[in-house]
């Protein structure tokens, strides 16, 4: 049985991504659970997860292009950018019109303005580190939170729906972009106010949502007899060379020793068996210089 690999979740709204994590580590009967990036509590959708051993392999997880599907409500702020928070500042939104499809100019230059490499000041309510504490953890105190920009990119955005005071869009970007952050930058690029109403992450890299297993599935348990079905790493390393193992070559790997490199790549997985059994870089022209190393019945597949 393995017990070790990847797990897509469609996280509900109203949990914390360390909530999911909780859950998957009662179905696993493990503690080695990691997860590939956060959602907000706010937020639904993707989460990518690794379990037991496969969870050294998360730093090398591919996880961009994110692509996002966010609900843009005009005609108020919030302190958080999104349902959840408090308003700061009300505005009429944009004539409707306007919001009903990306040709219409103001809306087509504003999301011109808010497309490729950005400065982006994060939401006040945020992760980001203030001196040693967390932005969000100094808000919630009352006191005023002044983040620097950050650079992120935004790859494009595509209309999906409007009513007379919404947009619905998918935005793809890179990671660190937050969704929150560009709603409430739209409102402003419009002469309005805004805030996200609702946010689901579809896609991270190669993961999608239409994958993920639901909370309701992942009963106590359920990974470690396998009625969940942990998925392959190796889709999600990207363009990462591949080097199969001869039985000299798994030898060699137990003893830390170098591994002969037959294919090109700066970086390796290292397969016994189809399996990913270690992660290795490139050094001295032709050799693999094991980096994580996962072997035993743990062995990410």
């Amino acid at each position: 049985m393995i017990t070790s690999g990847l797990l897509f979740v469609d996280k509900p709204a109203g949990m914390t991504s360390h909530d999911v994590v909780s859950v998957v580590r009662r179905a696993a009967r493990s503690k080695r659970v990691g997860h590939a990036g956060t959602l907000d509590p706010f937020a639904t959708g993707l989460l990518v997860l690794a379990v037991n051993s496969a969870t050294r392999l998360l730093p090398y997880v591919v996880g961009e292009p994110k692509v996002y599907d966010a609900l843009i409500r005009f005609g108020y702020e919030t302190d958080t950018d999104d349902r959840t928070g408090e308003v700061t500042r009300e505005a009429m939104p944009p004539a409707t019109e306007l919001l009903a499809d990306f040709a219409t100019p103001p809306l087509r230059e504003a999301i011109a303005t808010l497309t490729g490499h950005l400065a982006q000041v994060p939401p006040a309510f945020s992760a980001k580190h203030v001196n040693g504490e967390r932005a969000y953890a100094i808000a919630r105190r009352g006191d005023v939170v002044e983040l620097p920009p950050v650079d992120v990119l935004v790859m494009g955005w595509e209309w999906l729906a409007s009513t007379s005071d919404a947009l619905t869009v998918r935005i793809t970007c890179g990671g660190g972009t937050y969704i929150r952050a560009l709603a409430r930058d739209l409102g402003r690029a419009l002469g309005s106010a805004a805030h996200c109403e609702s946010l689901r992450r579809v896609a991270s890299g190669a993961a999608h949502v239409a994958d993920a297993r639901t909370l309701e599935q992942l009963e106590p348990g359920s990974i470690l007899d396998g009625r969940v079905l942990l998925r392959p790493p190796l889709s999600a390393l990207g363009a990462i060379a591949r080097e199969s193992l001869d039985e000299a070559g798994l030898a060699a790997l137990r003893v830390g020793r170098r591994i002969p490199a037959t294919n090109s790549g700066d970086r390796g997985a290292l397969l016994w068996q189809d399996n990913v059994v270690a992660i290795a870089e490139r050094v001295a022209g032709d050799w693999w210089q094991p980096r994580v190393v996962m072997l035993g019945d743990e062995a990410a597949s």
